[in-house]
């Protein structure tokens, strides 16, 4: 996702998940590598601490790039005026377990239905048709911002998580606009895979759509020596291995940002209790506080986050940069709108195809969220940087600065959200919030970069736990979770002594 880079802003070296409904397919795709499972087991494993079998076993992830191509229907199911369709007929690929779509101008949205069936591994078994969500570029960077301006960025759907794959058919209708449908997770339901022709202008489909097929990979294991290469199973070095193998330095980055709140290579920053954390909110910030703030810290207990080295980032494909924003004013919490039929145990492998789409499919300088948390209530690190430091994401398009952004794995528009996940959204706004001496039950003000709600400039009021909805015209972060933010705010204030 895209950061504003400014002179305001420090620069420094140093997104649930629709499953196939048959359990073998899914359980064979999200194998977290020891340190990874353990992570979210809640065991403490450093980086360094690797068995021989994880090293041997060590496969990094790809992606699979293919350009659709018209589809030409069956004489018996043309219809006079029906927009035509590109797609991918039935087709054997390599191994994959997120899909998405991809197109060349960033700023084109897609008007229309993306749908997909896969074959599971194991089971050769295809799936029904899913959709995918087609609205996905109000998770984004700020408008002009340096990330957003890279060249490298493109228009893309949301990822869908299907489980290891071996085979795939794809296609894409364009409709109407006003047709009653905004398409994607919205449209007609799985299973039906020509939907109606709309009424009124169809919109053309943006211009060199593309699938991508991703493979998150096995987390690579963690050298003895923080300068070692990198082992890896695979004799012939292509790009994805080099990146893979070249990343000992970024390692060593993204956890050294950490280095305040827990040792290098740790698989998780444990929790601390209340003592403990305004210990380290004066540590960490104690120039900055008023003396009032100094006596009375309001400050939630630091939660139990996930590290990237635990969920098994491949540093080498991030930009190596971190880029800062000067404070976190507001918290905006989003959900994934991709299912919620995941185990709470193949969430690392779920990240990691996240971020290699952001990155390698959609163009982005790292994964667009601040923060990531499971249905389980575990609390994942996103955006590297330092999970205690302002870091510029790309989650709320034209509400990126001064803010952080928290995903929600799963879709919560008819879904209710879990109680551990409302609670560990409030106990990680509580933290970070209270390090920068955000009231979560109080308002703040953000000045918009340009949005379909708010003008560039605009000085916007808005809670200091906001829906991604409250910033920018979308159904982000679904009914059912945007309905719980007033108990996260009431919960976060209280665990801040409030």
């Amino acid at each position: 996702m895209r950061g504003f880079l400014a002179s305001s802003i420090g620069v420094t070296c140093a997104a649930a998940l629709v499953l196939p409904l048959t359990p073998p397919a899914v359980a064979s795709t999200a194998r977290p590598a020891y340190s990874a499972e353990a992570a979210t087991r809640g065991e403490a494993v450093a980086g360094p601490a690797v068995r021989q079998e994880d090293a041997e076993s060590y496969v990094p992830g790809s992606t699979q790039s293919m350009p659709l191509a018209p589809l030409t229907p069956l004489a018996r199911d043309r219809v006079v005026g029906a927009p035509a369709i590109e797609g991918l007929s039935p087709r054997d690929v390599r191994h994959f377990s997120l899909v998405g779509v991809v197109w060349d101008d960033p700023d084109a949205e897609l008007h229309g239905r993306v749908q997909v069936r896969t074959r599971a591994v194991g089971t050769g078994t295809w799936s029904d048709w899913q959709d995918v969500e087609t609205h996905n570029g109000e998770h984004a960077a700020d408008p002009g911002s340096v990330e957003r301006t890279s060249g490298r960025v493109r228009g893309s759907t949301a990822p869908l998580w299907v489980g290891e794959s071996d085979a795939v058919e794809v296609r894409v209708t364009a409709q109407a606009t006003g047709a009653g449908s905004k398409g994607g997770a919205h449209g007609p339901g799985s299973g039906d895979p020509t939907p109606p022709a709309g009424t009124g202008v169809v919109s053309p489909l943006p211009a060199g759509l593309r699938l991508e097929l991703v493979d998150p990979g096995e987390p690579a294991p963690a050298p003895d020596d923080p300068g070692a290469p990198r082992p890896g199973s695979l004799q012939t070095e292509t790009t994805e291995t080099a990146e893979a193998l070249g990343a000992s330095a970024a390692d060593t980055a993204a956890s050294a940002a950490n280095a305040e709140l827990a040792p290098l290579g740790v698989a998780a920053i444990p929790a601390l209790g209340r003592a403990e954390t305004e210990r380290e909110l004066l540590a960490l910030r104690g120039d900055e506080l008023t003396q009032a703030q100094r006596a009375k810290p309001y400050i939630g207990p630091r939660p139990r986050i996930v590290t990237r080295r635990g969920w098994g980032a491949n540093e080498g494909l991030r930009e190596r940069q971190f880029v800062y924003t000067k404070k976190v004013k507001a918290a905006f919490v989003h959900h994934t709108a991709t299912g919620s039929k995941y185990w709470c145990s193949q969430v690392p492998s779920l990240i990691r195809g996240i971020y290699r789409y952001h990155v390698k499919s959609m163009g982005w300088r790292d994964v667009g969220y601040n923060f990531l948390v499971d249905k389980c209530g575990n609390i994942y690190e996103g955006r590297a940087g330092g999970v205690a430091k302002p870091v510029l994401g790309a989650h709320t398009l034209g509400f990126n600065t001064n803010s952080m952004g928290i995903a929600v794995l799963g879709s919560y528009g008819s879904t209710k959200p879990t109680k551990a996940s409302v609670k560990a959204v409030a106990r990680l706004t509580a933290w970070k919030l209270g390090l920068f001496g955000v009231n979560p039950r109080g308002k703040t003000y953000l000045k918009s970069a340009g949005g379909n709600l708010y003008r560039k400039g605009k000085n916007v009021r808005l809670n200091a736990i906001s829906g991604h909805r409250d910033g920018f015209l979308t159904e982000c972060p679904g009914r059912q979770l945007y309905r719980k933010l007033g108990t996260a705010r009431a919960t976060a204030a209280r665990y801040q002594g409030r």
